[in-house]
């Protein structure tokens, strides 16, 4: 009996202190049980494999459908599209020190995490080991000078020779040594044709002809989901062949419409005061963010004059009902490709926490999100992120695939062992 009893304790994970905790009676009665001094009951023994595999249903509850790593990970807008569907991230990279900033506060880091800088500098065996690969990877052009002269000479090339020097290159050396199930690439939607569909095209064959994956491909506007001309281009690819194709992958949106009416602050009082976007019994923008009349009179003087030429070029004027043009990087510049309509006043910029709202990294008009850094950050990285709830439609579209993937692997290896 036992050596029943160690079993189950052992099996538990539980010390010997905390199943006598568990059980209601002295750590000394215990010790008795497991060193064979005293005869367990079966009431006891019924008690210790309830508590065993209780622990054990948690554990299985836990786990999460799959482990994946965040790179060029900026502030999270794609890690927070798979965690919504159950993923764990494992390891995280990105450089700059702002976003790292707001990275972390809004996911702290665990023990179990890795977060890195440079992932140029990071050796792949370093990277965990992981279920899905995620990167919104910098477009950048590649050569092919080096790659024609070696295919003269009669020479075997591959992505280490077509993508060294590019940050894609190392997104390809991480794949080619985990072999993730699947990665999701993220871009600007000109990586397409960018140096004349070259850059794109050595991607491609990089991926499936170098690596062997299965790759799909689509652009996707954002305003499907949030009131803002937005497109992207996304790269999924999966190890194992199967059925999934982008055209099917439905774009949710939760609020039923896309106005930007839905996001911007009603400074009605209905919501509560955020410093130092918003103030007082109203939540009032902030006087800073409307335009200077020196400012709002240059981008119209800028503006005649690219209409008299003939061109686009202008500020971007919108109100409730409208979908902005794409946020950029540079929006704390001068805020022209968004300006939000005020009555017998300047124009002015969306608030970094609009922002927010208006990359769906909040709901509606909610403020979950944590902006730890100045607005000029802000901007430059809500410039630079993910429409989250695109990436949260992918992820849906994606999921049963990667766990069908994890289902066979598990398969495998229990009949291996």
């Amino acid at each position: 009996m036992s050596n029943e009893f160690a079993y189950w304790q052992k099996r538990s994970g539980l010390s010997l202190d905390e199943i006598a905790t568990q059980l209601d009676c002295s750590s000394r009665t215990v010790y008795r049980y497991a060193n064979g001094e005293t005869r367990v009951s079966k009431l006891v023994l019924s008690r210790i494999r309830e508590l065993c595999l209780h622990r054990e249903y948690d554990e299985i509850r836990m786990e999460p459908a799959f482990r994946f790593i965040d790179l060029f990970a900026g502030i999270g807008g794609i890690r927070r599209g798979f965690e919504s569907v159950g993923g764990k991230c494992v390891f995280t990279s990105e450089w700059d020190r702002f976003s790292r900033e707001t990275y972390l506060a809004n996911f702290p880091a665990t023990e179990d995490h890795a977060f890195a800088g440079d992932i140029t500098q990071v050796s792949e065996i370093d990277i965990p080991n992981h279920d899905v690969l995620l990167a919104g990877f910098p477009c950048q052009p590649f050569s092919i000078a080096g790659v024609s002269k070696k295919n003269s000479l009669g020479r075997a090339t591959g992505f280490l020779d077509q993508t060294q020097g590019t940050l894609f290159f190392d997104v390809a050396r991480i794949i080619a040594y985990h072999r993730p199930k699947a990665f999701l690439l993220e871009n600007v939607k000109n990586l397409y044709s960018h140096d004349k569909g070259n850059t794109f095209r050595i991607i491609h064959k990089t991926l499936t002809e170098e690596l062997g994956y299965h790759v799909h491909y689509r652009i996707i506007d954002g305003k499907h989901v949030v009131p803002q001309h937005r497109e992207r281009i996304y790269i999924v690819g999966f190890r194992d062949a199967n059925d999934f194709d982008f055209q099917n992958v439905h774009i949710n949106n939760k609020l039923g419409k896309t106005r930007l009416g839905d996001i911007l602050h009603p400074q009605d009082g209905s919501e509560q005061a955020e410093d130092p976007f918003t103030y007082g019994p109203f939540a009032t923008v902030a006087e800073k963010y409307t335009l200077t009349n020196h400012l709002w009179e240059y981008l119209q003087q800028y503006a005649a004059k690219h209409r008299a030429k003939g061109n686009g070029f202008g500020y971007g004027l919108v109100g409730p009902e409208d979908i902005t043009r794409t946020l950029s990087a540079r929006y704390h510049k001068d805020g022209s490709e968004i300006l939000i309509a005020q009555t017998d006043k300047n124009p002015r910029r969306l608030t970094p926490r609009e922002c927010a709202r208006l990359m769906g990294f909040d709901e509606g008009r909610t403020s979950t999100f944590r902006i730890p850094v100045s607005d000029t950050q802000a901007y430059r990285q809500f410039g630079n992120s993910v429409v989250v709830p695109v990436i949260t439609s992918i992820a849906q579209h994606m999921l049963p695939y990667i766990k069908m993937s994890r289902e066979v692997e598990h398969a495998t290896v229990d009949l291996l062992d």
